[in-house]
């Protein structure tokens, strides 16, 4: 069964600094790109960042130069790192796959099809 659990979320102030992670079992990443997503309350999806399984990445426009996304094959995961958070960073944070080593993160990489959702992990920022 092919399965991402995210993990590293929690309570922060803002400017503080967070390492999400999301591990896969069941599959290897390898072929994988991995997208992070996020959702607020009462707000729709939006896709974070990305990252091909050649290791090309894209950010959405909120976070660049802030969140840094990687990937460790031999660990079978794919990180974000977090820096200078914002109270308006605040919501569930979500990984998701999608095969094909021809992927590319390109702008609109958050509109394909990603599959094995994790669970999500809480990521809030206040003083």
């Amino acid at each position: 069964q092919l399965q991402l659990v995210e993990s590293g979320g929690g309570l922060v102030q803002p400017g503080g600094s967070l390492r999400l992670s999301c591990a896969a079992s069941g599959f290897t990443l390898v072929y994988y790109a991995i997208g992070w997503f996020r959702q607020a309350p009462g707000k729709e999806r939006e896709g974070v960042s990305c990252i091909s399984s050649g290791g090309s990445t894209s950010y959405a426009d909120s976070v660049k130069g802030r969140f840094t996304i990687s990937r460790d094959n031999s660990k079978n995961t794919v990180y974000l790192q977090m820096n200078r958070l914002k109270p308006e960073d605040t919501a569930v944070y979500y990984c998701a796959a999608i095969w094909g080593s021809r992927f590319v993160c390109g702008s609109n990489w958050y509109l394909s099809v990603f599959g094995s959702w994790g669970q999500g992990t809480q990521v809030t920022v206040s003083s």
